[in-house]
């Protein structure tokens, strides 16, 4: 499912190329609100005819898409670079597939990796016990949890916590790149 995903992600990397030149943000509330200029958009890619992008754009999907990817300042992500940094290599494979068919298994790699940061913890399924094994003689009985040593151990564990730092979530927002402009991508 990666390999189609990756798909995905170039098709609409391709269809929203330069995207965020496109976008404005209107300071009059208390809290600024983005816009996306569809006609400018249409217009300098030379597809204001096109019925399809058109309907993708007055989409309450893409209304979504800008809300979450308008600001300038958040977290970037593997669209945003295919967006800003991999627009020539995208339009040069066009032509050929084995590459074509490359990158999409590279950027697949990366969406796995990116859902799996850690592939040496595996979780292992525990197998059922067999038919009898409660009868066998040789298994030890699950000995008896002494609950003054948990009191112990949850107390020791509070005592650490309270002096660590907050934990914080890993990802670094910075300014996402702009890329190149719209004016640029011209599809026949």
């Amino acid at each position: 499912d990666k390999e189609v995903r990756a798909i995905f992600l170039r098709l609409f990397a391709q269809l929203f190329q330069g995207y965020r030149s496109c976008l404005q943000l209107i300071r009059i509330h208390a809290e600024p609100v983005i816009h996306f200029h569809k006609a400018a958009f249409l217009g300098q890619r030379g597809l204001i005819e096109n019925d399809f992008l058109t309907k993708v754009l007055n989409g309450m999907a893409f209304a979504g898409f800008v809300s979450e990817r308008g600001p300038p300042f958040r977290t970037c992500d593997l669209f945003d670079e295919l967006v800003a940094f991999e627009v020539e290599r995208i339009k040069a494979e066009e032509g050929n597939p084995p590459k074509m068919i490359k990158h999409v298994r590279e950027l697949a790699e990366q969406l796995f990796r990116n859902e799996n940061p850690n592939p040496h913890i595996a979780f292992q399924k525990v197998p059922r016990p067999t038919e009898g094994s409660h009868l066998r003689v040789h298994i030890l009985p699950f000995p008896r949890i002494n609950e003054g040593r948990v009191q112990e151990l949850l107390q020791e564990g509070l005592a650490r916590s309270q002096g660590a730092p907050p934990a914080t979530r890993g990802d670094k927002k910075c300014v996402v790149p702009a890329g190149p402009p719209v004016g640029m991508f011209i599809f026949s």
